[in-house]
């Protein structure tokens, strides 16, 4: 296949994080590359890019919204991305690359809930949070220590101008 994969690892990542990747890599032999990223994501909607190489249009592009113990089901949307707006709950797409009616490429994205999206954003802020706290206490702290050193530089030279 074309394009390139991300190898993730769900445990023993590091801090709170539940994937972290652990290396990108090139797809060069089954056209089933895994898992890709969004283009761009917020909380209403979601881009997804399929696996081409330019010139775009040489490809074909077939999506498929992947239902679990079903048959796929697939979307009338035939170009190289597809932009899908958050539901109630989770769906998972797949869009296969194709030249010459050969699936060379396939890739798929699950998009979550609206409401898992605003769970991951308040535990985001939650421990976003705490971090800011303690970094401004840091910045505070080196702030305070840099002028009281400053003034002290500044009282020393006086005094050695003086008894000069």
């Amino acid at each position: 296949g074309i394009g390139i994969r991300e190898v993730l690892l769900t445990s023993g990542c590091p801090g709170t994080e539940a994937k972290c990747i652990v290396r990108v890599e090139e797809c060069r032999g089954p056209v089933d590359c895994g898992w890709g990223t969004p283009i761009s994501e917020g909380l209403a909607c979601v881009k997804m890019p399929c696996i081409y190489i330019p010139p775009e249009n040489r490809f074909k592009y077939v999506w498929k919204m992947l239902i679990l113990n079903k048959t796929a089901y697939i979307l009338p949307n035939d170009s190289a991305i597809m932009e899908v707006c958050r539901d109630t709950h989770s769906v998972t797409f797949q869009c296969e690359t194709q030249e010459n009616g050969n699936i060379i490429a396939s890739v798929k994205y699950t998009v979550y809930a609206k409401t898992e999206m605003q769970t991951k954003k308040s535990r985001r802020t939650e421990t976003g949070q705490s971090r800011r706290t303690t970094t401004d206490a840091i910045l505070v702290f080196c702030l305070a220590t840099g002028i009281i050193v400053t003034v002290g530089v500044i009282f020393a030279m006086i005094f050695m101008i003086l008894h000069w």
